[in-house]
Protein backbone atom coordinates (compact mmCIF):
# COMPACT_ATOMS: atom_id res chain seq x y z
CA UNK A 1 0.00 0.00 0.00
CA UNK A 2 1.38 3.50 -0.47
CA UNK A 3 1.69 6.06 1.49
CA UNK A 4 -0.12 9.70 1.63
CA UNK A 5 2.52 12.22 2.39
CA UNK A 6 2.64 15.89 3.20
CA UNK A 7 5.76 16.96 2.44
CA UNK A 8 6.80 20.99 2.80
CA UNK A 9 9.39 22.11 0.32
CA UNK A 10 12.79 22.35 0.56
CA UNK A 11 13.12 19.43 0.68
CA UNK A 12 16.04 17.05 2.23
CA UNK A 13 18.12 13.74 1.16
CA UNK A 14 16.29 12.22 4.67
CA UNK A 15 13.52 13.23 2.92
CA UNK A 16 13.98 11.80 -0.24
CA UNK A 17 15.18 9.01 1.02
CA UNK A 18 11.92 7.59 2.70
CA UNK A 19 10.03 8.06 -0.46
CA UNK A 20 8.74 5.27 -2.75
CA UNK A 21 7.31 5.19 -5.69
CA UNK A 22 3.62 5.00 -5.83
CA UNK A 23 3.02 7.14 -2.95
CA UNK A 24 0.45 10.18 -3.03
CA UNK A 25 2.48 13.24 -1.81
CA UNK A 26 1.12 16.88 -1.39
CA UNK A 27 3.91 19.64 -1.23
CA UNK A 28 3.45 23.01 0.29
CA UNK A 29 6.21 25.72 0.11
CA UNK A 30 7.97 27.44 -2.44
CA UNK A 31 9.00 25.44 -5.39
CA UNK A 32 10.29 26.77 -9.07
CA UNK A 33 8.74 26.59 -12.24
CA UNK A 34 11.15 26.26 -15.40
CA UNK A 35 10.65 24.52 -18.81
CA UNK A 36 12.74 24.04 -21.81
CA UNK A 37 14.41 27.35 -22.68
CA UNK A 38 14.94 27.81 -18.69
CA UNK A 39 16.71 24.78 -18.33
CA UNK A 40 19.03 25.77 -21.32
CA UNK A 41 19.77 28.73 -20.31
CA UNK A 42 20.20 27.20 -16.35
CA UNK A 43 22.94 24.31 -17.97
CA UNK A 44 24.72 26.67 -20.67
CA UNK A 45 25.20 28.86 -16.92
CA UNK A 46 26.74 25.83 -15.27
CA UNK A 47 28.83 25.12 -18.14
CA UNK A 48 30.52 28.95 -18.50
CA UNK A 49 30.65 29.03 -14.60
CA UNK A 50 28.33 31.47 -13.75
CA UNK A 51 26.13 30.87 -10.89
CA UNK A 52 22.68 30.28 -11.03
CA UNK A 53 19.83 33.04 -10.94
CA UNK A 54 18.36 30.62 -8.12
CA UNK A 55 19.87 27.89 -5.38
CA UNK A 56 18.52 24.34 -6.22
CA UNK A 57 19.78 23.28 -3.00
CA UNK A 58 16.67 21.16 -1.90
CA UNK A 59 14.87 22.45 -4.44
CA UNK A 60 11.81 21.03 -6.34
CA UNK A 61 11.35 22.01 -10.18
CA UNK A 62 7.98 21.56 -11.77
CA UNK A 63 8.12 21.59 -15.57
CA UNK A 64 5.73 24.01 -16.39
CA UNK A 65 4.52 26.82 -18.14
CA UNK A 66 0.90 28.30 -16.78
CA UNK A 67 -1.32 30.09 -18.54
CA UNK A 68 -2.04 33.30 -17.93
CA UNK A 69 -3.69 34.16 -14.29
CA UNK A 70 -7.64 34.37 -14.25
CA UNK A 71 -9.50 36.50 -11.58
CA UNK A 72 -8.71 36.20 -7.82
CA UNK A 73 -5.76 33.28 -9.13
CA UNK A 74 -1.60 33.37 -9.42
CA UNK A 75 -1.66 31.60 -12.75
CA UNK A 76 -4.59 29.88 -15.03
CA UNK A 77 -4.39 26.80 -16.37
CA UNK A 78 -0.87 24.66 -15.11
CA UNK A 79 -0.51 21.22 -16.22
CA UNK A 80 3.19 19.23 -16.51
CA UNK A 81 5.07 19.26 -19.50
CA UNK A 82 6.38 16.49 -20.87
CA UNK A 83 9.52 15.77 -18.49
CA UNK A 84 11.66 13.56 -20.95
CA UNK A 85 12.22 17.37 -22.60
CA UNK A 86 14.30 18.16 -19.75
CA UNK A 87 16.43 14.98 -19.95
CA UNK A 88 19.60 16.15 -21.04
CA UNK A 89 19.76 19.04 -18.97
CA UNK A 90 18.84 17.59 -15.72
CA UNK A 91 21.51 15.89 -14.52
CA UNK A 92 23.91 18.61 -14.46
CA UNK A 93 20.96 20.60 -12.05
CA UNK A 94 20.79 17.30 -9.88
CA UNK A 95 24.43 17.20 -9.66
CA UNK A 96 23.76 21.21 -7.89
CA UNK A 97 21.40 20.43 -5.20
CA UNK A 98 18.01 19.48 -7.33
CA UNK A 99 16.33 17.12 -5.17
CA UNK A 100 12.94 16.76 -6.92
CA UNK A 101 11.08 17.23 -10.41
CA UNK A 102 7.30 17.33 -11.39
CA UNK A 103 6.24 16.55 -14.95
CA UNK A 104 4.56 13.89 -16.63
CA UNK A 105 6.11 10.80 -18.45
CA UNK A 106 8.71 8.48 -18.13
CA UNK A 107 12.61 9.42 -18.10
CA UNK A 108 15.88 7.79 -19.39
CA UNK A 109 18.38 5.74 -17.55
CA UNK A 110 20.37 8.58 -17.58
CA UNK A 111 18.10 10.97 -15.48
CA UNK A 112 17.05 7.57 -13.61
CA UNK A 113 21.19 6.76 -12.56
CA UNK A 114 21.13 10.88 -11.72
CA UNK A 115 18.33 10.43 -9.60
CA UNK A 116 20.02 7.45 -7.69
CA UNK A 117 23.30 9.28 -7.36
CA UNK A 118 21.79 12.18 -6.01
CA UNK A 119 19.12 10.56 -3.93
CA UNK A 120 16.69 12.84 -5.45
CA UNK A 121 12.62 11.91 -6.28
CA UNK A 122 10.53 12.53 -9.88
CA UNK A 123 7.26 13.16 -8.95
CA UNK A 124 4.08 13.02 -11.81
CA UNK A 125 1.40 15.51 -11.69
CA UNK A 126 -1.79 14.25 -13.40
CA UNK A 127 -1.87 15.59 -17.12
CA UNK A 128 -4.76 17.25 -18.11
CA UNK A 129 -5.99 18.65 -14.47
CA UNK A 130 -3.84 21.75 -15.36
CA UNK A 131 -6.93 23.73 -13.84
CA UNK A 132 -7.28 21.86 -10.77
CA UNK A 133 -3.37 21.53 -10.29
CA UNK A 134 -3.68 26.14 -10.45
CA UNK A 135 -6.01 25.99 -7.57
CA UNK A 136 -3.28 24.71 -5.38
CA UNK A 137 -0.85 27.70 -6.53
CA UNK A 138 -1.42 30.55 -4.38
CA UNK A 139 1.63 33.02 -5.83
CA UNK A 140 3.91 32.83 -9.03
CA UNK A 141 6.73 35.12 -9.53
CA UNK A 142 9.20 35.42 -11.80
CA UNK A 143 13.15 35.44 -11.07
CA UNK A 144 14.54 35.25 -14.00
CA UNK A 145 14.70 35.03 -18.16
CA UNK A 146 11.23 37.39 -18.44
CA UNK A 147 11.19 37.47 -22.23
CA UNK A 148 11.23 34.28 -22.22
CA UNK A 149 7.09 34.30 -20.90
CA UNK A 150 5.43 31.36 -19.29
CA UNK A 151 8.92 29.42 -20.00
CA UNK A 152 10.86 31.75 -17.41
CA UNK A 153 12.03 30.87 -14.27
CA UNK A 154 9.60 31.39 -11.94
CA UNK A 155 8.82 30.91 -8.18
CA UNK A 156 5.64 28.98 -7.14
CA UNK A 157 3.83 29.27 -4.08
CA UNK A 158 2.32 25.89 -3.55
CA UNK A 159 -0.56 24.53 -1.01
CA UNK A 160 -1.16 20.61 -0.79
CA UNK A 161 -0.04 20.30 -4.33
CA UNK A 162 -1.22 16.80 -5.54
CA UNK A 163 1.95 14.58 -7.04
CA UNK A 164 2.90 10.74 -6.72
CA UNK A 165 6.00 9.71 -6.73
CA UNK A 166 7.15 8.32 -10.10
CA UNK A 167 10.58 7.12 -9.60
CA UNK A 168 12.63 6.99 -6.33
CA UNK A 169 15.56 7.46 -5.31
CA UNK A 170 16.28 3.80 -5.23
CA UNK A 171 15.42 4.02 -9.25
CA UNK A 172 11.91 1.99 -8.63
CA UNK A 173 10.03 3.61 -11.70
CA UNK A 174 5.79 3.23 -11.97
CA UNK A 175 6.19 3.83 -15.57
CA UNK A 176 7.82 0.65 -16.07
CA UNK A 177 6.33 -1.60 -13.27
CA UNK A 178 2.70 -0.15 -13.49
CA UNK A 179 2.01 -1.82 -16.92
CA UNK A 180 3.69 -4.90 -15.61
CA UNK A 181 1.24 -5.22 -12.89
CA UNK A 182 -1.49 -4.37 -15.00
CA UNK A 183 -0.47 -6.62 -17.61
CA UNK A 184 -0.67 -9.20 -15.20
CA UNK A 185 -4.24 -8.79 -13.09
CA UNK A 186 -5.47 -9.02 -16.66
CA UNK A 187 -3.41 -12.23 -17.05
CA UNK A 188 -2.36 -11.23 -20.27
Amino acid sequence: MCAKIEISVPVTREMTSKLKAGDQVLLSGQIIAARDAAHKRMTEALQRGDALPVCLRGQVIYYVGPTPALPGRAVGSAGPTTAARMDTYTPALLEHGLLGMIGKGDRSDTVIEALKRNNAVYFAATGGAGALLAAHIKRYTVLAYPELGPEALAELEVENFPVTVAIDCTGNNLYRTGPLLYRRALDF
